[in-house]
């Protein structure tokens, strides 16, 4: 409640002081931007943010959508990131489980590794050594042999002996994929994350 409380006077500020209006007349992007900054609780959990809110979400299901601008802010449209970083010593990759139609874009929802299964054998078999976890989990484990020398990433590093596995596992998502860019009261942007779940 605390980051809102911020963000409204910002926001406050910025639109409303030659007016003196409240917040409730402030135009749909304003209040789609100072609800989207609300944190804790994000915007499902404050009544006032509910409506413009789901107006947002049925608005985004027609054609010819445009997202409401707060002008005033200067925070622009909202930025998008589906998903997390890839944990430490990985890269993201794209899977390659597209429909037959190719209608799924190819986005990087992947991650992939390489591990030295003969460096430290326990930790790889309490990590890896349960197939059916690991199908469970999408966690696919492939042996690279010297012959592998078509991968890129394998040639950077000069990691080609049996002792070397690829492990690829689903990248993790982000339970906030939308963010905000918002000017703070000195010019710097600051983040909010927010998402669009009802």
């Amino acid at each position: 409640m605390k980051h809102l409380l911020y963000a409204a006077a910002g926001l406050a500020a910025l639109a409303f002081a030659p007016t003196g209006a409240k917040a409730e007349d402030a135009s749909w992007g304003c209040q789609v931007l100072l609800c989207a900054a609300s944190q804790n609780p994000s915007w499902q959990g404050v009544p006032y943010c509910v409506p413009p809110m789901k107006r947002l979400i049925a608005a985004m299901a027609k054609p010819g959508f445009d997202w409401p601008i707060c002008h005033e802010a200067k925070a622009g449209e909202p930025g998008r990131e589906e998903f997390e970083d890839c944990p430490a010593g990985s890269h993201p990759t794209s899977s390659n489980d597209g429909d037959d139609n190719g209608l799924r874009r190819n986005e990087q929802d992947q991650c992939v590794r390489i591990v030295d299964r003969c460096e430290n054998r326990n930790e790889f078999s309490r990590l890896y050594g349960d197939e059916e976890a690991n199908q469970r989990n999408r966690i696919t484990v492939n042996v690279l042999t010297s012959g592998s020398h078509n991968d890129n990433f394998l040639k950077r590093n000069n990691r080609y002996n049996g002792c070397k596995v690829q492990v690829t596992s689903p990248r993790p998502r982000r339970a906030n994929d939308w963010y905000f860019d918002i000017p703070n009261d000195k010019g710097v942007k600051e983040r909010f994350w927010f998402n669009l779940r009802t």
